[in-house]
């Protein structure tokens, strides 16, 4: 006996195309028991990935497999509760931190590297490591990049006060996104040129939802690379600085030659 209902179910092959929650049907006033399952699964799932703790040792493992140079630091929020509680301080650097990294900003740096766990340290765990190692394949070899600093407990200005203690040009902070009930893992990767305390979001660019059902490690890496390139040219990031790599793309497209036949 076929289990397929005698009429197919028009919603299905959308439904197949997006993890977006469609046509979840009904059972008497309620969804039906598979649906609530799935909504509570997704749930917790966003839940763990908000007060999970990053794993900064085995973080710091493999950037330093890619050749990275890595240091720790801590925002002011002194636990995940405060942290969730008081963002400002999450964008202020822990004083003890802030003068062991002044001591150890020694050399000129292009750009400052800094992981922040944010409010997804699964997608920090899955995504920021390849996102560095293919973003370097993007850059001039000549590059000169700071240590790569992880910061727990870390909202996106952290990274002002990081590239300002380096004396860096560019600041890129990869930081995990706030979850959605489809995307527990996403990644954000904010741009500054001339970061220092006080920057205000509109001076920034953001390439948002890096993962592989969202913009995967590769592109994400080019358009940073892109933005990047741009910014030290023109020596500002955010409103003023469009995001018009596609076009570089398209331009690469039409300068390859054909294949013969």
């Amino acid at each position: 006996m076929s289990s397929e209902p005698v009429t197919p179910n028009p919603w299905a092959q959308w439904r197949s195309a997006t993890p977006a929650r469609l046509a979840l049907g009904r059972a008497g006033a309620g969804m039906p028991t598979d649906e609530t399952l799935r909504f509570g699964w997704a749930h917790a799932m966003a839940r763990d990935a908000i007060h999970a703790a990053l794993d900064v040792d085995a973080l710091e493992a493999t950037l330093r497999q890619q050749n990275w140079e890595t240091l720790h630091a801590r925002s002011r929020a002194e636990d995940r509760t405060t942290y969730l509680r008081r963002p400002d301080l999450g964008r202020q650097l822990d004083p003890t931190d802030a003068e062991r990294l002044r001591a150890a900003a020694k050399r000129e740096c292009d750009v400052c590297l800094v992981i922040g766990d944010g409010l997804s340290s699964l997608a920090v765990a899955r995504h920021a490591a390849p996102l560095l190692a293919a973003l370097r394949s993007h850059l001039p070899a000549e590059t000169r990049f700071s240590p790569v600093v992880i910061a727990t407990q870390a909202r996106v200005a952290l990274a002002d006060e990081v590239g300002e203690l380096f004396g860096a040009t560019l600041s890129v902070m990869l930081i995990g996104e706030r979850p959605g009930l489809s995307s527990p893992d996403s990644l954000g990767i904010y741009l500054t040129h001339s970061p220092k305390r006080g920057r205000h979001d509109a001076e920034r660019n953001c390439i948002s939802n890096v993962r592989p059902d969202g913009l995967p490690c590769e592109a994400a890496a080019f358009k940073l690379a892109w933005l990047m390139q741009e910014a030290q040219q023109r020596g500002l990031t955010g409103v003023g600085l469009k995001d018009e790599s596609d076009l570089a793309v398209l331009q690469q497209d039409a300068h390859r030659p054909e294949l013969p036949g």
